[in-house]
């Protein structure tokens, strides 16, 4: 008797329509406008960094497989008859890399424990 009672008062108090909810309040920065927009681990044995997203570009710095980078901007570039995509990377050598030679992931803990298994 005591458990029904109990629920008949839970199920009133649940359609009262009052709710003491905190209500929902968005970031202050937007994750559209966050700083990187993922981590790569570079998967050559070795790459060299370009100055601009196109082929022939001054070389700006070379990584290694395993390379730990953040991915500032991701770039489509018309090469010929074929489209190519570049990605500004920030890391030992800052500068843009074909996304072929780049795996991406998410977030850096993710990035980090590739890398540390590329370079086992």
């Amino acid at each position: 008797m005591l458990c029904i009672i109990f629920s008949l008062a839970l199920a009133f108090d649940s359609c009262s329509g009052k709710r003491d909810e905190a209500p929902v309040i968005p970031p202050a920065t937007s994750p559209l406008s966050r700083p990187v927009i993922g981590f790569g681990v570079v998967n050559m044995s070795y790459t060299h960094v370009a100055a601009e997203p196109v082929e022939g570009a001054a070389v700006s710095g070379y990584l290694r497989r395993g390379s730990l980078v953040s991915i500032i901007e991701r770039r489509s570039v018309r090469n010929g008859q074929k489209i190519e995509t570049w990605v500004l990377a920030e890391g030992s050598s800052t500068g843009w890399l074909r996304e072929t030679v780049v795996d991406i992931y998410d977030n850096e803990l993710q990035a980090q424990t590739a890398s540390e298994a590329m370079n086992r």
